[in-house]
């Protein structure tokens, strides 16, 4: 465990965040926060409360949106909170119908995610295995950006994707609807970003490496692997806010590129 503290250490430094940088840059702003009543978006939802702005908080689950509303409200920030699932096309109509009637935004954060590791083989007969990873890893975010585009440019605003380093390596055995979809969505953005920014749009994107978050831990194999913490992730994305920087990846990433294109191969090999 000692070794897993320091290796942490190590592996998972992050950015300073500049609080009064983050201040300046989000008073009077308003943010929206995709996945954020857990992990990275409740921590990145309180970590901004003590900023004086509006924030846009969605996510399932309505008690716990409620709570951290009356808890962020007696700090600086303004909360606006939806309950919704993403992946229901009608829910995400009522949500982005809700984001529309408030009139101004100047940030999304696109947080909200699925994990999943299985093998290929045990996913025969369960279809949902991919079309619920594509559905709120690609889909959604695609049609909420899309759909707060105008929003975004009359504001000048800017779109943070909290992405994962799988989009930028070799494709992995038991990763495939996870990966697939990430990735999808990483492609749709990068393409995009260009677009925006000949709008005014800042897009960003944080390649983050394994985060300790619920996500997670269904996992048994990830709790005794180095992870970065979902406040450091929230550190770090509040610190592209203000930089405008378009990427963020671990520092180590390059050579575990370079290893995933060998280790691609081992399961080939042992058949």
């Amino acid at each position: 465990m000692k070794n897993n503290v320091i290796l942490e250490k190590l592996m998972f430094k992050t950015p300073r965040l500049h609080f009064i940088k983050l201040q300046q840059e989000c008073a009077g702003k308003t943010i929206l926060i995709t996945g954020a009543s857990s992990g990275i978006g409740e921590q990145l939802a309180y970590l901004l409360a003590e900023t004086d702005c509006r924030l846009i908080l969605v996510a399932r689950r309505a008690e716990k949106l409620s709570m951290m509303k009356a808890e962020i409200e007696a700090m600086a920030a303004k909360v606006e909170i939806f309950s919704a699932d993403l992946r229901v096309d009608l829910e995400l109509d009522a949500f982005l119908d809700f984001v529309h009637r408030l009139g101004t935004l100047d940030f999304v954060v696109s947080n909200a995610g699925k994990s999943i590791h299985r093998p290929i083989f045990h996913s025969l007969g369960r279809d949902q295995d991919f079309t619920r990873t594509m559905a709120i890893n690609y889909f959604a975010p695609v049609r909420l950006v899309m759909s707060l585009l105008p929003l975004l440019k009359q504001s000048g605003g800017h779109v943070v994707n909290v992405s994962t380093i799988n989009a930028l390596m070799t494709p992995m055995p038991h990763w495939a609807a996870y990966q697939a979809s990430k990735s999808a969505f990483d492609a749709w953005f990068r393409s995009a970003a260009p677009e925006l920014n000949s709008n005014g749009i800042a897009a960003s994107t944080v390649y983050l490496p394994l985060v300790r978050t619920p996500m997670i831990e269904p996992t048994a194999a990830y709790r005794k692997v180095p992870a970065m913490e979902a406040r450091q992730a929230a550190r770090l994305i509040s610190s592209m806010l203000y930089s405008k920087k378009r990427t963020w990846r671990p520092w180590w990433l390059w050579p575990v590129q370079a290893a995933s294109i060998f280790t691609h191969q081992l399961p080939e090999r042992r058949n």
